[in-house]
C-alpha cells in the first residue's frame, strides 16, 4: 500500500464512499462504523451503537470489516477499532477528512 499523502487521501475517500458495503453486517446488529483515519496501510475505525464495547468487536473488525476492505482495496490492509484499550489507539499523525493535500 502506497503511503503518500495523495494515496492516503484516495484510500480514505474510497473507504468513506464504500462504507455502506462494509458496514451492512455491523448495521444488522444495531451498530455502525465511524471512519477515523488512515496511516501506513492501516485504517482506523470506531465501532458504534450496540457494537461499541461488544465482546465480539475484535472478530467483527478483523473477520468482517478488514476482510471486506482487503477485498475492495488491498490484501495487506489492516483495520484497527479504536475501542479505548491501550493497544488500540490512534497514532499521533494520520490522514483524516479534515486534512488537506
Amino acid at each position: 500500500v502506497n503511503n503518500t499523502p495523495k494515496c492516503m487521501h484516495q484510500i480514505y475517500d474510497f473507504i468513506k464512499n464504500n462504507l455502506d458495503k462494509v458496514s451492512s453486517y455491523v448495521s444488522s446488529h444495531g451498530g455502525g462504523i465511524t471512519l477515523l483515519g488512515v496511516k501506513n496501510g492501516t485504517v482506523y475505525i470506531e465501532l458504534i451503537g450496540s457494537c461499541h464495547g461488544c465482546s465480539m468487536s475484535i472478530m467483527t473488525t478483523k473477520m468482517v470489516v478488514q476482510r471486506e476492505l482487503r477485498t475492495l482495496i488491498h490484501p495487506s490492509l489492516h483495520v484497527i477499532n479504536i475501542d479505548g484499550t491501550p493497544e488500540n489507539v490512534l497514532p499521533d499523525e494520520f490522514y483524516s477528512e479534515t486534512d488537506t493535500i
